[in-house]
């Protein structure tokens, strides 16, 4: 069976637990479990209840080991207005449901990747107005990596007819822009892109890839793009999570740079100035370690 985006996110998120001690992983847990709210929902940066944050949260919880009431979990996701979501809601929404299925189980008890033929069950997925995709643009990178992404989730087949190759939204120089004919590539979009072709083309090597390469810093971190003042922490943990599946290895070792982004209390910051982090960001701290 082809490995979805999500198995692929969920073995690279094992193997960063794999590189940590038993310290380190006590006090990531100590640090997620601080940012959980009623009905086992995870909280955003203003303390609100929020999908997008719970299926990162649900998706560290099953890595971590981190025990989550099941029932609790089906509440918390039947009181949601799916009508109302739009696609990156909704696609986490469709994440989390399966996260779900995947707790007490032998997998879940063993701290192992599920069985990767239970990942889904077919659900149909609504139409989506214009005004609901990032930018209220259905065709940039990021928009069709959400949407690829919420198909594979939903156990839907994906018309290859409909893949481009963004011709659109690639920048000149090199890399890709989520804005059309733009002339500013940035790794967000490259990186969205270069998922999408993957899981398309099987991840055949190509010459954008030598954007992410040479976007990185001299401190092993990536900048969001090549204006951007200083590297942060999501577009690393996304660049490296690119090369990962294209296996190709970053120009400078980046393990340095990741671990000055964790902070005292377990989580990580966004940039070296972030003192407090979320769960969010936890996420990307250990996509990042496992991606290296």
């Amino acid at each position: 069976m082809k490995e979805t985006l999500s198995i692929r996110l969920f073995r690279a998120l094992l193997d960063g637990k794999r590189r940590l001690g038993t310290d380190a992983l006590k006090r990531m847990r100590h640090f997620l479990a601080d940012r959980k709210s009623v009905g086992e929902a995870f909280m955003n940066k203003g303390g609100e209840p929020d999908i997008y944050y719970t299926s990162f949260g649900w998706a560290l919880a099953y890595v971590l080991g981190l025990p989550l009431d099941r029932e609790l979990m089906r509440r918390y996701l039947e009181s949601l207005d799916q009508a109302s979501m739009d696609l990156v809601h909704y696609a986490a929404y469709r994440r989390c449901g399966l996260i779900r299925r995947f707790f007490n189980v032998p997998e879940w008890l063993a701290g192992r990747m599920p069985v990767v033929g239970n990942w889904a069950d077919p659900v149909s997925v609504p139409h989506f107005k214009v005004i609901d995709y990032p930018n209220q643009d259905p065709d940039s990178p990021y928009s069709r990596f959400i949407y690829w992404g919420c198909l594979e989730d939903c156990g839907q087949d994906i018309d290859l007819k409909t893949l481009n190759r963004f011709p659109a939204y690639r920048v000149a120089d090199g890399g890709f822009s989520n804005s059309r004919e733009g002339s500013v590539a940035s790794v967000n979009a490259t990186a969205a892109a270069l998922m999408v072709i993957g899981q398309e083309d099987g991840y055949r090597k190509n010459d954008d890839l030598d954007y992410l390469l040479h976007v990185q810093d001299p401190s092993g971190g990536f900048r969001a793009d090549a204006a951007a003042p200083v590297p942060d922490l999501l577009s690393t943990a996304t660049a490296l999570f690119v090369l990962r599946c294209y296996e190709v290895r970053p120009l400078v070792p980046t393990r340095d740079f990741i671990e000055a982004h964790w902070l005292d209390n377990g989580g990580f910051g966004a940039t070296l100035w972030d003192e407090e982090g979320d769960v969010e960001y936890l996420f990307y701290g250990l996509l990042a370690l496992g991606s290296l």
